[in-house]
């Protein structure tokens, strides 16, 4: 079984919008490429359970990006856990969304990556070009796509409506496979802890860069 062929169960498919800030300014917007089955699938919040999402939003909450309810810490990384407790995370200034908007699969128990022309369909390019409109008009000042899916895909999107006054920032993808990418030797000897506090550092340099506020420090 590949990567891309993962059995997890019954995949819902529906589609997962962005998780944005109840209020205030939206600095930047973080795109992966799809909900994954065991993660934004199920707890419906961008990859949120998603094993991989789990370094993100250990990095956005280290930088006050994001505030995750301390009931988290007694259960296991799982968006269909998190739905059964009403976990829900807080996020400011931020927003979390995906290049494809739902958990791809052909037969609703297998995930399988998202293909181009279902990424680049008139359907999905249309719902970016919204919700890019609709943070621009929060203050959106920057974009960080996260792995090679998300980024040809904004490539592809900001080709049809160019959008220069955004800042663009790409990431590996912070799952195993992209964080081995970034190691040199593809990550031969390496330690996956190692790897993973690498990309979080990455991670919060990424999106101050592209415009999230450095913290501000009491000096007095």
């Amino acid at each position: 079984m590949t990567a891309n062929r993962i059995q997890i169960g019954r995949i819902l498919g529906t589609p997962v919008p962005m998780l944005l800030p109840d209020e205030g300014p939206v600095h930047v917007l973080i795109v992966g490429e799809a909900p994954g089955p065991r993660g934004a699938d199920k707890s419906g919040i961008p990859f949120f359970g998603d094993a991989a999402g789990q370094h993100l939003y250990a990095a956005l909450a280290r930088m006050g990006a994001m505030v995750l309810p301390p009931e988290l810490d007694s259960l296991p990384w799982d968006g269909a856990e998190f739905t059964a407790a009403s976990i829900v995370p807080l996020a400011y200034g931020v927003a979390l969304g995906n290049a494809y908007d739902r958990c791809p699969s052909d037969d609703g128990q297998s995930f399988r990556a998202p293909i181009r022309t279902e990424l680049e369909s008139t359907r999905n390019l249309s719902r970016l070009h919204r919700e890019l409109d609709q943070l621009t008009a929060r203050g959106l000042k920057g974009i960080v796509t996260l792995g090679r899916v998300a980024t040809r895909t904004f490539d592809v999107l900001l080709k049809q409506k160019p959008r220069p006054a955004l800042a663009r920032r790409a990431l590996p993808h912070p799952s195993a496979q992209g964080l081995l990418s970034m190691a040199p030797d593809r990550g031969k000897g390496a330690k996956m802890a190692d790897l993973q506090q690498a990309w979080m550092v990455r991670c919060e340099y990424a999106v101050q860069q592209a415009g999230y506020p450095a913290p501000v420090y009491d000096e007095s």
